[in-house]
């Protein structure tokens, strides 16, 4: 099995290697990361900007950096790999991506893109706090995930959030919680205005979902897809409105 693997957090990035050591147990592995980190990108690429891909040393794995997002490195690594990667596994993000974080993660963007490419993509994530994750208690969970996911191959897109120490492994759906947008304005050191965006919480997390599963101490295994058609509206609508 070929196995390509991105992230958002960068090429050095800790959660890279872990995710790259367990894979090595299952195939192939390539490594096609950002040279810097490009956390919260989504699903940019580069279209009027060229890329460079630059061979990178990291022990044991074959390696480069891209000067670009997430998805144009899922985009170069199956170029210069022929398009014969069999899945794509991006990750592990330093920090969940679950419910509306879908929509701008970097991390589950590299698997989508893959998906665009007709391959699998699977996208881990893990909590952080102010300490380091300590990817030695997350590493078992990424195997079994991988042991009980790759089998399964018609689910072409999931997202992983693993907690330390988990208790086990739970299928959940996305959380949509909804959220109040806050802008929150400040100044440099040189009193120029500047301003934060960022979200506050407004609903209770709901049950069955991938935020609750993490919240009891679990594994959130959640099928994604790329069809952002609401097919329920849309039959509707076709009832209500002839066109």
């Amino acid at each position: 099995m070929n196995i390509l693997i991105a992230n958002d957090d960068g090429i050095y990035s800790p959660g890279l290697l872990a995710l790259a050591e367990v894979a090595s147990e299952f195939g192939n592995v390539k490594i096609v990361a950002p040279d810097v980190e490009q956390s919260s990108m989504g699903h940019a690429i580069s279209a009027h900007t060229p890329l460079t891909y630059k061979r990178t040393a990291i022990e044991g794995f074959e390696a480069y950096r891209v000067n670009g997002t997430p998805a144009d490195c899922v985009a170069l690594g199956m170029f210069h790999w022929n398009q014969e990667a069999d899945v794509v596994l991006s990750g592990i993000n330093s920090g969940t991506n679950l419910g509306n974080s879908a929509w701008h993660s970097g991390t589950l963007a590299a698997a989508k893109q893959a998906v665009l490419f007709g391959c699998r993509g699977l996208a881990f994530s893990t909590p952080v706090t102010r300490e380091e994750p300590d990817f030695s208690t997350i590493k078992p969970f990424v195997k079994k995930s991988l042991e009980t996911l790759l089998p399964e191959k018609e689910l072409s897109l999931i997202n992983i959030n693993i907690p330390a120490n988990a208790k086990g492994m739970r299928w959940a759906r996305q959380s949509v919680r909804h959220y109040d947008g806050k802008v929150i304005p400040g100044k440099d050191p040189l009193g120029r205005q500047h301003f934060w965006f960022t979200v506050v919480p407004v609903e209770e997390t709901e049950e069955g979902t991938d935020r609750r599963a993490v919240e009891d101490g679990y594994v959130s295994i959640t099928p994604l897809s790329l069809d952002l058609t609401n097919h329920e509206e849309l039959s509707r609508a076709k009832d209500r409105v002839k066109l």
